[in-house]
């Protein structure tokens, strides 16, 4: 049986993009008509087209499709989540985790939607300090919890292979809301966060 893998793009983009790319090539001094390259345009451009969808999602309407009414006032907290995005200065990547935590103002979510606007926002061209702030407001403003707590802790591909040339700096932003702007709050978030329980 022959493998076949199914990816569905936009015809025109597509296109379009590969002319960008194979230009890039030229001028970069590449030749586009060599056996290593002859297909690079092509992945080059679905892979910018997955790397960006998030522009195509709402993040707002994936945490409706999954809140349900609970009594349940404690601290959630969903930490060391995959964050993958590209740096909009340099089209370069940053990567590390994001930790999220909430607490129910007679709602919950399904666990899997946090991990999921993340990517929403982080499919973008980005700065971790904007993409910090888009997480926390749509949780905070969708699902009215009693507060929001958002770290993310990131390497930037942009420091480490350009630029400063800056091997082991990782980047750390925040953010919070309601309860968790009280001292005593975020304390308990940013001790579970560093905690490991597993």
């Amino acid at each position: 049986m022959s493998y076949k893998k199914v990816e569905t793009y936009d015809t025109g983009i597509t296109k379009n993009l590969i002319k960008k790319y194979e230009s890039i090539l030229n001028k970069i001094g590449e030749d586009p008509e060599r056996e290593g390259l002859l297909k690079t345009p092509e992945r080059a451009a679905k892979a910018m087209q997955f790397l960006t969808h998030g522009y195509d999602l709402d993040a707002n309407k994936i945490l409706k499709s999954a809140m349900f009414k609970e009594e349940y006032s404690e601290m959630v907290v969903v930490k060391d989540i995959e964050v993958f995005s590209l740096c909009e200065h340099h089209i370069l990547p940053f990567f590390g985790k994001a930790h999220v935590a909430y607490i129910p103002n007679g709602h919950i979510v399904g666990l899997s939607k946090i991990p999921r606007v993340i990517d929403v926002f982080a499919r973008r061209l980005q700065v971790q300090e904007r993409l910090t702030h888009e997480i926390l407001h749509c949780i905070q403003n969708t699902m009215n919890p009693v507060g929001v707590a958002v770290v993310i802790e990131a390497r930037h591909m942009c420091m480490m292979m350009r630029g400063v040339q800056k091997q082991n700096s990782v980047t750390t932003t925040s953010a919070f809301t309601g309860e968790f702007e009280k001292e005593e709050t975020r304390s308990e978030f940013l001790h579970l966060i560093g905690t490991k329980l597993h």
